[in-house]
Parts: C-alpha cells; sequence; structure tokens
C-alpha cells in the first residue's frame, strides 16, 4: 500500500517539478529592481546604467557565472552627435563540455528620463528589456545547477538603444573566436502580451532550427509562434531590430524570442506593474526549454546554410 501511494504521488508530482526549473520569486524580483525608478531609465552612460550594473554584477556572483580575465565588465566607446560615450558590456560564462559556444543574451539598457512640464518622468523599460534581463538570469541558474554540453556565455548587452552598439562592441572584439560560437539566443521583450503569444525569429533564415522550437512549442504553455523573420516583410521582419543582428551579420545562427509592440513600448507606462506575470514566467520556461534542446541535441558544427536577407 505504501509503494502504491508513493508511485501515485510521484506520478502527479511530476509535472509540478518540471515547472519549477525556474524560481518565480526571484525572476520578478530581478525585473522589479531594474525597472524601480531609481534606476533613472537605465540610458547608456548615466548613474541609472551604472546602478543597473552594479545589480546584474550581484546576480552573476551569486549564480557563479564565471568571469573571463578575472572580470564581468567590458567598456566600450561610440559617438552621439559630438558626444563620446561609454557604454558596458556585462559578460560571463557556465563551461560546458564543448569548448564551442551558446551566447545567450539581452540589453540591459532602455532610454532614460524625459522632461514633462519640468518634471522628470522615468521610462522604466520594464518589458524592454529588464524582462530579457530576468530571463537571463533564471537560464543562468538553471545550467549553473545543471552543466551544459555546450559552453553557455550569458552576455547583457549596453546600448541597444543606441543602435545595437554593445552587441556591435561584443562581436568586435570576442571572449572566443566567432568561429567557436554555434549560436545566439537573444531575448528582448518577452513579458507583456495578453494573447499568451511568444515569437520566435530565425526560423527563416536557419531552417534547421525550427525542429527544436516546434517541438518546444508543441508542449508549451505559452503559444510559441516562429515569424517575423520574412524579409519581405518590411518593419515586421525583426532580423535587424535587435542585439541579433550583429550575430547575424557574422553568420552566427540566432533565434530572437520577444512580443509584439504593445501601447506601452517605449513609453513611461512600460512599468513593473504592466507586464503580465504569469505570461512572463512562462515565457522564460518556453524559452529555457528551447535552450536546453539545443543544448542537447543540437550538433556541433555550426549551420552553414542561412539564407540572405
Amino acid at each position: 500500500m505504501k509503494w502504491l501511494c508513493y508511485s501515485f504521488c510521484l506520478l502527479f508530482a511530476l509535472p509540478a517539478l518540471a515547472q519549477t526549473s525556474i524560481d518565480s520569486a526571484q525572476l520578478m524580483k530581478d525585473v522589479r529592481t531594474l525597472s524601480a525608478d531609481k534606476m533613472e531609465g537605465r540610458k547608456t552612460g548615466t548613474r541609472g546604467s551604472r546602478m543597473a550594473q552594479f545589480y546584474i554584477l550581484d546576480r552573476f556572483k551569486k549564480i557563479g557565472i564565471s568571469a573571463y580575465h578575472d572580470t564581468y565588465e567590458y567598456p566600450f566607446y561610440f559617438q552621439e552627435g559630438d558626444k563620446k560615450i561609454m557604454g558596458t558590456n556585462l559578460y560571463g560564462y557556465i563551461p560546458g563540455k564543448l569548448s564551442t559556444v551558446i551566447v545567450i543574451s539581452a540589453h540591459y539598457d532602455h532610454l532614460g528620463n524625459s522632461k514633462t512640464n519640468g518634471a522628470d518622468t522615468v521610462f522604466n523599460g520594464a518589458d524592454d528589456n529588464a524582462s530579457g534581463i530576468g530571463g537571463l538570469l533564471a537560464i543562468a541558474a538553471y545550467f549553473k545547477k545543471h552543466p551544459p554540453r555546450y559552453t553557455l556565455i550569458f552576455a547583457a548587452f549596453d546600448g541597444e538603444e543606441e543602435g545595437l552598439q554593445g552587441a556591435k562592441a561584443f562581436v568586435a572584439q570576442p571572449p572566443v573566436p566567432v568561429t567557436q560560437m554555434r549560436q545566439n539566443i537573444n531575448m528582448d521583450m518577452i513579458a507583456h502580451n495578453d494573447k499568451n503569444e511568444l515569437y520566435v525569429c530565425g526560423t527563416q533564415q536557419f531552417p534547421d532550427l525550427k525542429k527544436y522550437t516546434d517541438e518546444v512549442a508543441a508542449r508549451s504553455s505559452v503559444k510559441l509562434i516562429a515569424g517575423h523573420d520574412k524579409p519581405e516583410s518590411g518593419a515586421d521582419d525583426w532580423t535587424k531590430q535587435s542585439d541579433q543582428y550583429e550575430f547575424f551579420k557574422q553568420k552566427i545562427p540566432f533565434l530572437y524570442f520577444g512580443v509584439e509592440d504593445h501601447p506601452d513600448y517605449h513609453r513611461v507606462t512600460d512599468e513593473y506593474s504592466r507586464i503580465n506575470h504569469s505570461f512572463y514566467y512562462r515565457a522564460v520556461q518556453a524559452v529555457l526549454e528551447v535552450v536546453k534542446k539545443l543544448d542537447s541535441d543540437m550538433p556541433e558544427n555550426k549551420y552553414s546554410g542561412a539564407r540572405t536577407m
């Protein structure tokens, strides 16, 4: 009888266990903290950006992400009109059995403050893109406890809102040779959607990746939809619209996860209170499942059959 009870309880516990690979409380704390008013909108080169960096650096250390060259911080410079701006990429890695790398990325910068009737108004950027950073940290925490096959680089990029500046700097001076990078997984706006829809862009250019996303989509609790990657679709083609584009230009396969624009996009109303908390948790879970699938099943040799733009 005890054996039957144990088997019965275990059977019904398994689905719940499958959903415990992400710490939902920590996930929400990360987004809430990074999108708080005190971060001042996280604009590149500002005090608020530096505060966000301190928070992300602390989370990297607590998770146990390894550092290249004894640092997670990599400054870069770019021109904005007559000003020279310093941005800072933050990245480290979790070693795998293979030296070949999957780069998991999200940008942490946003738009800063605006002046309205003489008062400062903060562009908090909860969905854009504190949500991507929260997902990146959650995925890193998972793989720290479950060592990967591929070596995983976790890159928090700066300067995305300034023209993908952080991603450009990363591929220009990468921590490992570009030829060693097998895949980029980029997250940008994954927390705010009322239709339970999360898009994955990149399978048009790299059709061999679709079997992995389709398998996860078939059992995902969010609608994981392949799309927004057809060159003839104009502005609906997201290929160039976030940091994955710099990897694509280097012929590195990518998958970009994001939601369609919503009324709070690039507005001061993109606040923590406006994200869809349940959807966000499940969206991060879906991205994690794709990364796990790629890590376990994807062949080591870089896919070379990319369709051009």
